[in-house]
């Protein structure tokens, strides 16, 4: 079964949030929630590319009856996989463009 961890990870709707009363957050803050966030997004690819590997081994031994299964799993790796390149493109291209910016 594919891990929907990082699907959820990529959630658009997730926020931040701080206490209420506490002080504003510091950047060090946001920088390890945002790392942690990143990391479970990948950790989650990684998972279901495991799952596709181990699926596509047990097919070509003749292990797997069920087709649909390795067909459904490696398109999920598939797009997962698709996503996160893009989101690596535009934090690029973000990147690339604060660089651009003169003060």
């Amino acid at each position: 079964m594919v891990n929907p961890t990082y699907l959820n990870a990529f959630s658009p709707v997730q926020t931040i949030k701080q206490p209420v009363g506490s002080e504003p957050a510091s950047a060090s803050q946001f920088t390890k929630q945002f790392s942690s966030f990143l990391s479970e997004a990948m950790n989650g690819l990684n998972s279901d590319q495991r799952t596709v590997d181990g699926l596509n081994q047990q097919f070509a031994k003749g292990e797997l009856s069920d087709v649909h299964q390795l067909m459904i799993a490696s398109e999920k790796a598939s797009l997962g996989l698709e996503f996160t390149v893009q989101v690596r493109n535009k934090v690029v291209e973000a990147y690339q463009e604060v660089m651009r910016m003169q003060l």
